[in-house]
């Protein structure tokens, strides 16, 4: 029994609209056994996780899965649930899984939900054990287990404050990200967006947040606008900070001058002798140290968002409580064991230190650690109040003075930050500091959230909530308009038309396609992007105001969606493509795959459907928003229906193309005035363009907008490169097209059927990763169509054989009637082009389907000057065709 494989899907995905894990697992020899059959195997399981007699299983009550395994299910079906019970243990509540085989007999994959992916991933690993282990009659030490899997939940889980802003972003319904495995969010999508890290925003500098971390800098500055401080002064020397600490007085303060969490700072320091220790203890953190007059008083922590204070805590010093019985460490070691208290940030408390710190007030009290102290006697550990080092916090919001809390609004704008921790040490926060004495200790700029969200005593403040209304006040947006389109031909065109439609109305469009990322008219990244990561690259832009997505299969079925939710969800079809890749083996999982893009529709969005595609039904019943329908027939039945029912729809009658806006229908421009249907020929062109219609009309475009974009894209290699882009060669043509599938072919098939040309030939190939019957008739097709056939194969053969490609084109061709002295073999695709190109006749029309449109389009070019230079005939690009 083994793990294949682990693969992670962040976002919305085929399985789970949820962040779900898939395993591949190998459970060998084990197929054989259910666990009824495995001894004492579900004994030991339930009494080792009890947990699992609660899961519902597909059964769909309590103690579903207990009797499954009684009746006797399969190892897989187990380590699924166990991956999950030990989730729940470390207090993620999670659910779903599922458990399929995928090659018999042992081959199963395992999908299961998940809140922390790296935890997710080490419980799929360790619950593969534990199971190996019954099915062995070893000993399982779940301690061990679960304290590890602990470890690494605290080490890679987000901590209370990230936890807090991700869980209210989500709550609103802005998209948010983790970025890595630590703290840092991306909230957005676009111009939009904006990052934070814990409670650190994109809003102050690096000065700014530098300022606030410099203690003794931060100080002046406040004082220089009369906000009241602490006396004191840096020192390099601990004569330096004796000769500070004898000018102000004692008692003072010793701190690290840069340093956080109260490390290092040592208050109500008395005399010469607790000087010099509470010096080295600072140095550990820094070469200066702050001498300070110590403020008596109770330790307060203002929270700052933006103009105003959001919360208020007093935060005071660890403590334990005598019972007469326990010494002060026992008591320490007591109280870390309260659910309550974790070794960092993951719990609302931190467990107490009884370090060298802590030793020292003991002294100061005079006691140590070894002291039982009476029944209810209270034993302080620290000076100060820090939740980083044990304390604890009681919220006390309403109880703020108003001139304490402006001026603690002014002392954050005055170091520049738009969220800040400012520490106020007083008697009573409900007396103004410039009368009782108080005064501002610090300011913070990443402050901790923990305290206001889970206060020891006083109700819960939903600061995250605060942060976010700073960070997009009301009614303003934190998303950009996208479109996300699939299909399984006209992806790109459709994607192209769109965001050139877009751009003419003066939007910086940024888009995903087979050619590339494009930020603007920048192509930021060439090649085939049509997955998650390059969706996700656009999206956090800050340039980008509208995003348009080619979303491909394979992304889809690999790694799940690059976004949240969309605008506008397109289909353009679904045909016979990449099967037999990923699982894929129909047009119905094809179909079930891609049906995610409209499942992942905001509410009040669109849905963009063709309903020319015999799948139409299957996508309505699956879409969310409104769907908008397109057809290339005014009669289509679905389209009709659809309208009847008050729907929107877009469909071509007496080839202009019409918009139903689920009252009334207008003309929205002749299929002729678009220039990519080379005057109403080619269909798909006309089905492309009609998706992109629908799409923009969805996105609430104008008419005329929508007509514009669409008469102004041209099929030549700059707006539409190698989608039917058709060169004059002098006394032939040439056309450089990306048909890679049988469907694809067929729609180039129907444009030659109505172009005037003597002869037509064909230089034809197709991806090695196609199923033999779809190269097969590929090659059958070109048959019908070409006069001469120059067959080349591409540079990757994606896991085929030199030549296997080849010859299943050549025998279709062959087979299908095409002489053998008018087909050739020449493998590599510039010079099958190049032999083609110089070998064309006068009136043919010679027909690419390329692999790398750049390499192709060069050869036309060279090809196409060296005919000028000879002859001195050759035209230009040409746009229409007779």
């Amino acid at each position: 029994m083994r793990i294949q494989s682990i693969q992670c899907f962040a976002g919305r995905n085929i399985y789970s609209h949820k962040p779900v894990v898939k395993v591949t697992l190998d459970i060998g020899e084990l197929y054989k056994l259910p666990t009824k059959d495995l001894g004492d195997f579900n004994e030991r399981l339930l009494a080792l996780f009890p947990g699992l007699k609660k899961h519902y299983c597909s059964l769909g009550y309590e103690g579903g899965f207990e009797e499954r395994l009684k009746e006797g299910t399969y190892i897989g079906h187990v380590t699924e649930h166990l991956i999950i019970e030990l989730q729940n243990i470390l207090g993620y509540e999670v659910n779903y899984g599922k458990t399929r085989i995928v090659e018999e007999p042992s081959l199963y994959f395992i999908v299961f939900e998940y809140k922390n992916e790296k935890c997710a991933i080490e419980c799929a690993r360790a619950a593969v054990n534990i199971v190996l282990k019954l099915v062995r009659n070893e000993e399982v030490d779940t301690e061990a287990i679960i304290n590890n899997l602990r470890a690494i939940a605290v080490e890679t889980d987000m901590g209370p404050s990230t936890k807090a802003i991700y869980e209210e972003a989500k709550k609103r319904g802005i998209p948010v990200t983790r970025i890595g495995d630590g703290s840092v969010l991306r909230l957005g999508y676009g111009k939009y967006s904006r990052i934070v890290q814990a409670s650190l925003t994109d809003f102050p500098s690096c000065i700014n947040v530098d300022m606030a971390g410099n203690k003794q800098l931060a100080k002046r500055l406040l004082a220089e606008n009369k906000i009241p401080v602490p006396d004191g002064d840096t020192a390099y020397s601990f004569e330096g900070a004796l000769q500070i600490a004898r000018e102000i007085g004692f008692p003072v303060v010793i701190k690290p001058v840069d340093s956080n969490q109260g490390k290092g700072v040592t208050l109500n320091i008395k005399d010469e002798q607790e000087m010099e220790i509470a010096y080295n203890e600072a140095r550990k953190y820094s070469r200066v140290v702050l001498v300070e007059k110590y403020v008596k008083g109770k330790d307060y922590r203002v929270l700052v968002v933006g103009d105003r204070v959001a919360a208020v805590a007093e935060r005071r010093p660890p403590f334990v409580i005598g019972d007469g019985v326990h010494t002060v460490e026992e008591l320490v070691a007591i109280e870390n064991l309260s659910s309550l208290r974790g070794d960092d940030h993951e719990k609302p408390l931190t467990k107490i230190k009884l370090d060298a710190t802590a030793l020292k007030v003991l002294k100061d009290q005079g006691i140590g650690k070894d002291h039982v102290p009476s029944l209810g006697e209270r034993i302080y550990l620290r000076y100060n109040g820090n939740l980083s080092t044990g304390g604890t916090a009681r919220e006390c919001t309403d109880e703020i003075h108003p001139y304490n809390a402006d001026i603690a609004v002014k002392a954050a704008q005055i170091i520049g930050l738009d969220i800040a921790g400012v520490d106020i040490t007083t008697e009573d926060i409900s007396v103004p500091i410039s009368e009782n004495g108080g005064a501002i200790i610090e300011i913070n700029a990443a402050p901790g959230l923990r305290m206001h969200l889970f206060p020891s005593e006083g109700k819960t403040r939903n600061v995250a909530a605060d942060i976010l209304d700073m960070l997009f006040p009301e009614a303003s947006p934190h998303s950009i308009p996208i479109v996300s389109v699939t299909g399984t031909n006209g992806k790109t065109t459709t994607t192209r038309l769109i965001g050139h439609t877009l751009a003419c109305l003066g939007k910086k469009v940024g888009m995903t396609s087979t050619g590339g990322i494009f930020i603007g008219d920048e192509c930021v990244l060439k090649g085939d992007n049509t997955g998650p990561t390059s969706a996700a690259m656009v999206l956090s832009s800050k340039e980008v105001e509208v995003a348009v997505l080619e979303t491909a299969r394979g992304g889809i079925v690999r790694k799940g969606l690059g976004y949240d939710l969309a605008d506008v969800g397109v289909i353009t079809n679904i045909a016979e493509d990449h099967l037999g890749i990923d699982g894929m083996n129909t047009l119905e999982d094809l179909a079930f795959a891609k049906s995610l893009v409209v499942e992942a529709v905001k509410p009040g969005g669109y849905s963009v459907l063709n309903a020319d595609d015999k799948f139409v039904r299957y996508f309505m019943e699956r879409a969310k928003g409104e769907i908008i329908l397109f057809s290339k027939n005014n009669s289509n039945p679905v389209v009709k229906e659809h309208m009847q029912k008050g729907g929107k729809a877009l469909y071509v009658d007496k080839d202009s193309i019409f918009i139903y806006n689920g009252k009334t229908a207008e003309v929205l421009m002749s299929v002729k005035e678009i220039p990519i249907t080379y005057g109403g020929m080619i269909e798909c062109n006309i089905e492309n363009s009609l998706a992109a219609a629908s799409a923009l009309y969805g996105l609430n475009l104008s008419i005329e907008a929508i007509r514009k974009g669409l008469a102004t894209f041209n099929p030549d290699m700059e707006s539409n490169p190698g989608r039917f882009n058709i060169v004059d060669m002098g006394d032939f043509k040439v056309m450089l097209d990306y048909g890679h599938n049988p469907a694809g072919y067929l729609e180039v098939m129907k444009f030659l059927d109505k172009i005037d040309a003597k002869r037509l030939v064909g230089v034809i190939g197709m991806p090695g990763d196609r199923d033999d019957l779809s190269i097969y008739k590929a090659g059958e097709i070109c048959s019908k169509c070409f006069s001469k056939i120059y067959i080349k194969e591409d540079s990757d053969l994606r896991g085929r054989e030199p030549g296997e490609v080849a010859g299943i084109l050549y025998d279709a061709v062959i087979s299908s009637g095409t002489k053998k002295e008018n087909v050739e073999i020449i493998y590599s695709e510039d010079r099958a082009l190049e032999k083609a190109l110089l070998d064309a006749q006068p009136g043919d029309f010679v027909v690419m389907f390329y692999e790398n449109f750049e390499r192709a389009a060069e050869v036309v070019e060279r090809v196409r000057r060296e005919l000028l230079e000879n002859t001195d005939t050759a035209g230009p690009v040409i746009q229409n065709v007779g």
